[in-house]
């Protein structure tokens, strides 16, 4: 359904980008990167340079910028998938400015470009950090949960789901928003990177792993792939609005350090640490949505429910 379609990926050459790029070039598409290398990578992408990229595919721009717009409107693809982000909820605890100018001022400059460029289709990454501190009866998360963040980078990206809607309504650009679970997979790195690249780093280079808080808290881990096969499913179906990413299932913090210490054989203690402002206590996503909204499209992980 996707072939010849031409997509442009912001952040195309970062931890989701690079995988939801080659994933969109496996489907027959004619794909777009636009990153300014500031968490990405060139490295990223060797499957997608196998898989047919070439440099002239690749733009290195910043998506707050002048020249990522002029390039939307150049390019005028059938569809964007907007990954470039600030991803971290620590980088936005010490830095709301930041984090928010990424966020919301990057959202909006490419979402206006899109509106000029005359682009079908939309596809934003957001987080359940939107849905914020849900009470535990309240779980698992819905699409209907009510949006409440409760830290800088819930604040960024629900604000940025509010002008999805607005350029919906009055720019005519069909959107699909994917709340995604804690993602983690190969190539993610960095600082900041996910509690489940973090530890295998820790460990694998002999650290003691650091959890924060009790590690009692509970997160819904979703493969990268899978994100990458969500954003393929979203290109072909259309516009749905918001949409759950996830495995379904919740896991404690501390359940993951003791999974990574089995696989690796470590024979290790973690060390407690204070955990970081607006860190949910316990989270866990509905995805019965994803497979209602996708029914009618090619077999993948979204449209099987034993999955």
């Amino acid at each position: 359904m996707l072939r010849g379609a031409r997509i442009a990926v912001t952040g195309g050459a970062g931890f989701v980008g690079s995988h939801v790029a080659a994933r969109l070039l496996r489907a027959g598409a004619d794909v777009k990167i636009i990153d300014d290398l500031s968490t990405g990578s060139l490295s990223n992408l060797v499957d997608s340079y196998a898989l047919g990229l070439t440099d002239s595919d690749m733009r290195i721009c910043d998506g707050r910028g002048q020249d990522c717009a002029d390039v939307i409107v150049k390019w005028r693809p059938d569809a964007v998938v907007h990954l470039a982000a600030q991803a971290s909820l620590p980088a936005a605890v010490r830095s709301p400015i930041i984090d928010a100018d990424i966020n919301i001022r990057g959202t909006v400059n490419v979402l206006d470009a899109c509106a000029k460029a005359g682009v079908g289709m939309f596809v934003y990454a957001t987080s359940s950090a939107i849905y914020g501190q849900v009470p535990s009866e309240s779980l698992p998360v819905t699409e209907q949960t009510p949006i409440a963040p409760i830290s800088p980078y819930g604040l960024s990206k629900a604000t940025a789901l509010r002008y999805l809607k607005w350029y919906r309504q009055h720019r005519n650009l069909r959107y699909t928003a994917l709340a995604l679970g804690n993602v983690y997979g190969p190539r993610q790195f960095g600082q900041d990177c996910g509690v489940v690249s973090r530890m295998d780093n820790e460990i694998v280079r002999g650290s003691m792993p650091s959890i924060t808080g009790d590690g009692q808290q509970t997160r819904d881990f979703v493969y990268v792939t899978d994100v990458a096969e969500a954003v393929a499913m979203t290109c072909a179906a259309g516009d749905v609005g918001l949409v759950n990413i996830a495995s379904g299932t919740e896991a404690t913090v501390y359940d993951v350090f003791n999974s990574v210490r089995s696989l690796t054989g470590a024979r290790v203690s973690p060390r407690f640490i204070a955990a970081s402002p607006g860190e949910a206590c316990r989270m866990v996503m509905d995805i019965s949505r994803a497979r209602t909204v996708w029914a009618g499209c090619p077999q993948s992980r979204w449209t099987t429910a034993s999955n």
